[in-house]
């Protein structure tokens, strides 16, 4: 006999999904308005409710962006409705489920919730209801246009929680025990949420798994607009940059990202690979998330944050440059990121066998993700909020490990997705024992840190700096990275403005 297509009624109408390998599924759920029309660049707004039944099996559209070359688009044609979530959830009679809301990275300006690496079956068989999130991207989510709040993919973030917080009784889950997690600009996310009044109340715990550094001041956002704007052929002003189709602005947008070390105001923010990031513009975002944590402000917060042991070695690796580093490549970018005065030579001294190649990774992995994560875990723990800590180890087994621990190799072994989204390009299509039994580890880790707080893990302490080392085996020891922790303990990661000169 089949099983019936399940259905359940949330606060704008009622839904049908699927059942998938035991798990209900429901895909594609508006929570909020399309953002096109008079609700362009506004905060987003509670979707129209609906009658009848709305079917709920097919992701939504992503928001307009431009893929990295080799990415094919996730979800069915554009309908406007970029603002959706999908759910997972192993029995829809339960009651007080654990519930994690995953929002994904791409630099703020690509990805999707239905990219195949982040399906949450197997955290949804595990006990908890897994829900992702759609939110807007690059122009329409992290410029700052004038007239208009700034931050919106975050309060796009924020809208989801509040979706959650109202209906996921519904799929078994427990409103009161909400883990909002992401990686990479999902991660940026996250500390993002930890710092907002928008956001308060709306999730108990938080998991940020490689945490960027990168938070712009409203000079720094204001440029980058003007530039985008002046490569689209329009003024940058709410009027024209409203009435400007959504794909012209992407591809202004990568026009800019294209020359972006022309732009010299821009300082280190002119070295990476994107012009957006979240805006502390002191209303919807007060602060940088280091000082307030530091302060305090998400002291009731648990938090699990951790990073890669190799970061940049991803995007060496995909430019064709991984062993191709020069001495003046090293030189450019300890002058670029190396902290204060002497950080250049302060890393040739902490390691003083490294190769222009490694020098070169090491000062990008730490200014980009490794130290602003460790900078998170410290602030919060200094503050008195409860903390762990971790660094992936393991190397991605393919092509001799040439791509090490780097940037996104957490994504398949938390969700189990090895041979799905990006997994292959990690292993092969052919992950090892050992690799599949440490994302199990991980993904049952984070399950248990969504139950209770509690990862199975000594928490971090700036006395004990207890951090769980996933390798094979799977370890506890003191931060490994005590090096680039020493060069960079006098530095305040903080908000990004415009460099004179």
């Amino acid at each position: 006999m089949a099983v019936a297509d399940p259905e359940v009624r949330i606060s704008s109408g009622r839904i049908r999904g699927r059942v998938e390998n035991g798990m209900a599924v429901f895909r594609g759920i508006p929570f909020a308005e399309p953002p096109l029309g008079a609700r362009r660049f506004q905060a987003p707004r509670p979707p129209a409710p609906w009658d009848g039944v709305r079917d709920a099996i097919s992701f939504g559209p992503q928001a307009p962006q431009a893929l990295p070359p080799g990415i094919p688009p996730h979800a069915e044609p554009d309908n406007g409705e970029w603002l959706t979530v999908n759910v997972w959830t192993p029995d829809l009679a339960a009651s007080g489920l654990p519930v994690l809301l995953w929002i994904h990275g791409g630099a703020y300006m690509f990805g999707s919730a239905a990219d195949p690496v982040y399906d949450g079956e197997k955290f949804a068989r595990a006990g908890t209801v897994l829900v992702s999130c759609n939110y807007r991207l690059g122009f329409e989510g992290f410029a700052l246009v004038p007239g208009a709040p700034a931050n919106r993919g975050l309060l796009d973030q924020v809208a989801a929680l509040r979706w959650v917080q109202e209906n996921i009784a519904a799929f078994g889950g427990d409103p009161g025990n909400v883990t909002v997690f992401g990686e990479s600009a999902g991660a940026g996310s996250v500390a993002a949420l930890l710092t907002m009044d928008a956001a308060g109340g709306l999730f108990r715990r938080a998991i940020a798994q490689s945490v960027p550094g990168t938070f712009f001041g409203p000079d720094l956002a204001a440029e980058v607009t003007r530039a985008i704007a002046a490569e689209a052929g329009v003024k940058a002003s709410y009027e024209e940059l409203a009435a400007t189709d959504p794909m012209h602005l992407v591809n202004s947008s990568a026009g800019v990202t294209a020359r972006l070390r022309e732009l010299l105001q821009l300082g280190p923010v002119a070295s990476t690979l994107t012009p957006y990031s979240p805006v502390v513009d002191g209303e919807v975002l007060p602060r940088s998330p280091w000082r307030a944590l530091l302060s305090g402000a998400a002291r009731d917060i648990e938090l699990l944050t951790g990073h890669n042991r190799d970061e940049y070695r991803l995007f060496t690796a995909l430019d064709g440059r991984f062993g191709k580093i020069t001495e003046a490549d090293a030189a450019a970018a300890l002058e670029v990121f190396a902290p204060g005065p002497g950080g250049a030579t302060a890393y040739r001294k902490a390691y003083p066998g490294a190769s222009p190649g490694q020098l070169h990774e090491l000062v990008n992995s730490d200014w980009l993700f490794r130290m602003p994560t460790l900078h998170l875990a410290q602030a919060h723990a200094v503050s008195g909020g409860t903390t762990f800590l971790y660094e992936l180890r393991i190397a991605a087994p393919v092509n001799g490990g040439v791509y090490g621990a780097c940037h996104a190799l957490d994504l398949p072994l938390v969700f189990g997705t090895e041979g799905q989204g990006i997994g292959p390009q990690f292993t092969g299509g052919h992950a090892s024992a050992d690799f599949v039994a440490l994302g199990e580890v991980m993904r049952g880790e984070w399950v248990r840190f969504a139950a209770c707080g509690d990862p199975g893990w000594p928490s971090y302490g700036t006395q004990h700096r207890s951090t769980r080392i996933y390798d094979s085996p799977p370890d506890v020891a003191p931060y490994p990275e005590e090096a680039s922790m020493r060069i960079w303990e006098r530095h305040q990661f903080d908000t990004l403005g415009l460099v004179s000169g």
